[in-house]
């Protein structure tokens, strides 16, 4: 643990699937952070290799070493209220509010993070949720992962909290993903049982393992274009990166996630700089009422691009 105030240092030795990838976009990946946030970083002279500030077109060998030191403005945890840039509010109700995330940011602040969170950005837009759980996780019941963007909801009250809570742990919320996915699953409906833990030869991947925790997911294709397909997901667990887990061990990874085994060179032609991986819509039962809530999330540009490509037949 460092100190607050003091520089925080990461060093990542590159892997076999991001040889050839440009510096930003493989920090991104080595991080979890957007590839804006990498690019900030290198432009900042902050991460460098063999002792080398380097340059954000470098690209990477494998077995090469990345040194990132990270500036330590502020205590990791602390809840920054900013604005949020494209955080969308999709229902503001008296218990709780459904967000839109965006590509880039994180459910809540963490050790290591260092970009926009959406408890901050509900913070500078002026809204109070609840306080109860860890104070830089209050109001979270649920998260996405900082490269998937989509549909969210944080709790304003302690009512909603506690019900919102046992609702997700029950699996009595209805959580809807679409995904677009390399070639075409066989079966074209079906169910993928298997349980996923730490991958054990990389700590940021995770993979399909004998003892890991119980993983289920339910898939239906929407539309086939070829070299990818437009499914529809239906998670009955929520593990850390359960569908590109998944879908990857079934050889159908999602476009553009070169972590789990995606094809660059589609990525490239997709326009794509993270997965192919959306929370569409979101049912609950409305903490207070008992009524069945639904929202849903449309596509955000660089998804609906990469549709209209392979609609196009130009992949």
């Amino acid at each position: 643990m460092s100190e607050p105030g003091l520089p925080q240092e990461r060093h990542f030795t590159v892997p076999e699937e991001l040889a050839g990838v440009r510096v930003d976009a493989g920090l991104a990946k080595l991080m979890g952070v957007s590839r804006s946030q990498a690019a900030a970083l290198i432009a900042e002279g902050h991460v460098r290799s063999g002792g080398q500030a380097v340059g954000k077109s470098l690209k990477l060998s494998a077995g090469g070493a990345l040194d990132v030191v990270i500036p330590q403005r502020r205590d990791p945890l602390e809840v920054v209220e900013e604005v949020v840039e494209d955080l969308l509010i999709l229902l503001d109700d008296d218990e709780f509010v459904v967000v839109d995330k965006p590509v880039g940011v994180a459910a809540h602040p963490s050790p290591g993070w260092v970009g926009p969170t959406v408890v901050g950005g509900l913070a500078g837009a002026g809204y109070r949720i609840s306080t109860s759980g860890s104070p830089e996780r209050a109001g979270i019941v649920h998260r996405l992962d900082v490269g998937t963007s989509g549909v969210m909801v944080v709790a304003k009250t302690e009512n909603a909290y506690t019900a919102l809570k046992r609702a997700f742990k029950e699996r009595t919320v209805d959580k809807v993903y679409h995904a677009v996915v390399q070639g075409l699953p066989d079966p074209l409906a079906g169910t993928i049982d298997a349980p996923i833990g730490r991958h054990p030869g990389h700590d940021w991947r995770f993979a399909v393992i004998e003892d890991g925790r119980d993983s289920v997911t339910h898939y239906e294709v929407l539309e086939a274009f070829g070299k990818a397909s437009l499914v529809e997901v239906h998670l009955e667990t929520g593990r850390t990166h359960q569908i590109r887990v998944h879908f990857s061990a079934l050889r159908h990874p999602c476009a553009g996630d070169l972590t789990y085994g995606a094809d660059p060179r589609l990525a490239a032609t997709l326009g794509l700089t993270r997965q192919w991986l959306h929370a569409r819509q979101l049912s609950f039962d409305h903490p207070r009422t008992g009524e069945r809530v639904t929202v849903t999330s449309e596509y955000p540009q660089d998804l609906k691009y990469a549709l209209e490509v392979l609609e196009s037949g130009q992949a």
